[in-house]
């Protein structure tokens, strides 16, 4: 029976663009797909968009669009970088897609069927930025746990998945199939959670529209994690398509996520799975859960991940490094942090130094001896014997680690077997024994050398497919095509004949000087602070503040007392400042507003059903991520500045200063956004 590995990745939701954290997830994906086609698996590989939701919708409606318009225009950055950092995906899903509708629909229509949704009113804590409720006890200090954000109190008629029907069922699983949740760590904090009590799971919307309608009660829209999470599914068409091959007995099932959204996939997923009459054994095979990315030590915040694009570095540094670097310096399952440095560093040091200059120096010895040509292998010595041992070893734990989910451990392993081919030159000096006019122990070892280069670029084809080409194309070979049902790692190290041609064109990653180094990380360094990309909305500054609107704030110093004097407008009644609405506000989101150096866009909560959005000028006194969680003081009811294509400013924050040092008017931490100031 043919063996089968299906790999998907999270699909991904479109109010953001493709980052560092996506782009580390989709390699890791590519690469275990790789190199399962090489130990002969029939394989698919899905990724794509998730464009449902809440968050969606009232983006939509802030750019002036309609809420399928704006998801077309997110969701086509991913499939494009995707292409660019040499991503092979087989599909990509798109939630808004028939295909998914039908199947979300169906899926529905089957848990409804055996009696596990019902409907009734529910109240809790919502977060937006998770798309789902919040108990009191996972909240700290009123916020989300995962977005250190406030939740909002929201009160609606929904309908229920019985989740806590399933606790028993989902702690026999976890205990019976180990390698259902990995790495351990992870696993243990689920046991943990469903040990604790589950409560049913509100499953449905009505307070918004932007979704799946639910079937035979279309007043209800599907929680955007009942339809995403059948995007696995729903991807692979009928029983007797995709669907009952990949999703079958003899089919490894992987889906890889981010420990932000585990809980979803290991807890409510599984038991959607159940509800519609799946069984234990049809489920996915393993829920690999990997860690966060920091930036050069900083917390991956909207604008800097934006900044830190990874089609940009690809371009930069080669797509191939890029990749070789993210999963061979994080360990995969832990958290890691990104450095320009540590890039070009790991660049230079694996495949420059160490694979490249093993190849240039191997290539170069058999120009000079061999005329270009393979040497004949005359027999081992314990030097060879000693090498071959060791090289196995490292090539059985390349092949052991990416079976086991683990692609640092397998480029740990190809890293080693280059440094142990490189070692071997040292001990065995071709150029010694071609001088003593020894050309069969010249010719052997360096035969020896071209196998364990052979070698090296099978183990690098999942990572690095280019340049596992480049290595194959400089010995002379034809690149690697996967067969299906044949294993094409290479346990064994058999000796080209003599006399085949070899194709030396320069160096496989030039190592960088120190002033191209420098030059480089200069170009690469700046991206940090360069505002996001892909919420381009052409505005114009926006008007000096009214003069008519009460004081603001003052600066500490005298002299910026003074001019707060000096500019003092004429007095006005008390009807007059009754008029103005001043409320505590609490920011929720802050953003640059691209092109634009002193705009920062805002999302506050005033007290009201929904948050506004508000533009304010503060970008060159604030850093955005400064302003979150804080309260400030929003003049609520001014009536709304249009910027231009759909950035819209719905009130207006009160500060004092210079635009270059601002400072905001704040006000104490217990009063409740939405609290009028009199």
């Amino acid at each position: 029976m043919t063996a089968r590995f299906y790999v998907t990745t999270p699909i991904y939701y479109v109010n953001d663009v493709p980052h560092l954290g996506t782009a580390y997830t989709t390699i890791a994906a590519d690469a275990l797909c790789r190199a399962h086609q090489l130990f002969g698996y029939e394989t698919r590989f899905l990724t794509g968009t998730d464009e449902h939701g809440l968050k969606l919708a009232t983006a939509a409606q802030e750019r002036g669009e309609t809420p399928q318009t704006f998801v077309d225009h997110m969701s086509a950055p991913f499939r494009a970088a995707w292409s660019e950092l040499g991503i092979a995906h087989n599909d990509f899903i798109r939630t808004t897609e028939e295909r998914h509708k039908k199947f979300v629909t169906t899926l529905w229509a089957k848990v409804e069927e055996r009696g596990d949704l019902y409907e009734a009113a529910y109240e809790d804590w919502y977060c937006v930025g998770c798309e789902s409720f919040k108990t009191e006890k996972e909240l700290e200090d009123g916020h989300c746990p995962t977005h250190k954000k406030p939740v909002q109190k929201l009160k609606e008629t929904t309908f229920f998945f019985r989740l806590a029907k399933y606790q028993e069922e989902l702690l026999a699983l976890y205990t019976e199939r180990p390698e259902f949740i990995q790495p351990s760590t992870r696993r243990n904090e689920v046991v943990s959670f469903v040990s604790g009590g589950l409560r049913d799971l509100s499953v449905s919307r009505t307070s918004f529209s932007w979704g799946i309608p639910v079937p035979g009660h279309d007043r209800h829209v599907m929680y955007v994690w009942f339809d995403a999470l059948a995007n696995y599914l729903s991807a692979l068409g009928g029983e007797d398509g995709e669907l009952g091959r990949f999703w079958a007995p003899n089919a490894k099932v992987v889906h890889l996520v981010g420990k932000d959204i585990l809980r979803f996939h290991a807890v409510y997923w599984p038991s959607f799975l159940l509800a519609a009459g799946y069984s234990r054994e049809q489920l996915p095979t393993t829920i690999f859960a990997h860690g966060f990315l920091t930036i050069d030590g900083q917390k991956m915040s909207k604008s800097l991940r934006n900044a830190v694009d990874p089609v940009r570095l690809a371009r930069e540094v080669g797509r191939d490094a890029l990749r070789w670097y993210l999963l061979r310096s994080v360990a995969f399952g832990q958290d890691g942090d990104f450095s320009h440095e540590a890039l070009l560093t790991r660049r230079d040091a694996d495949l420059g130094k160490n694979i490249g200059n093993l190849l240039s120096r191997t290539l170069g010895l058999c120009t000079k001896f061999f005329e270009n040509k393979t040497p004949a292998h005359h027999g081992n010595t314990a030097l060879e014997d000693d090498l071959d041992v060791a090289a196995t070893k490292e090539v059985v734990a390349a092949e052991k680690a990416w079976r086991e989910l683990d692609p640092t451990r397998a480029l740990e392993a190809t890293a080693a077997l280059g440094q142990l081919a490189n070692q071997y030159v040292d001990r065995a000096a071709p150029w010694a024994t071609a001088k003593q006019g020894d050309m069969p122990r010249t010719a052997t070892i360096l035969a020896t050398l071209l196998s364990i280069l052979e070698r090296i670029s099978v183990l690098m084809m999942p990572v690095t497919p280019a340049l596992a080409i480049e290595v194959r194309a400089q010995l002379g070979l034809a690149p690697l095509t996967p067969i299906v049902g044949t294993n094409l790692w290479p346990h064994a190290a058999p000796h080209r004949p003599a006399g085949e041609a070899l194709m030396p064109r320069g160096p496989l990653v030039p190592v960088l000087d120190e002033v191209a180094r420098q030059a480089l990380l200069e170009r690469l360094m700046p991206a940090r602070t360069e505002a996001p990309v892909t919420t381009e909305i052409p505005t114009t500054e926006p008007a000096p503040l009214p003069s008519d609107l009460p004081s603001q704030v003052p600066s500490p110093s005298a002299a910026a007392n003074a001019k707060v004097v000096e500019q003092a407008a004429a007095p006005i009644t008390y009807d007059d400042f009754a008029k103005i609405d001043l409320r505590v506000g609490l920011v929720l989101t802050a953003e640059r507003v691209v092109k634009k150096d002193k705009l920062l866009k805002l999302t506050v909560d005033v007290g009201e059903d929904a948050p506004r959005s508000i533009v304010a000028g503060l970008a060159l006194s604030f850093k955005p991520e400064d302003l979150v969680n804080r309260r400030v003081v929003v003049v609520a009811n001014l009536v709304p500045r249009d910027f231009g294509k759909g950035l819209i400013s719905h009130g207006m924050l009160l500060a004092s200063g210079p635009s270059d040092a601002l400072k905001l008017a704040t006000v104490p931490s217990e009063l409740a956004p939405g609290a009028k100031l009199k």
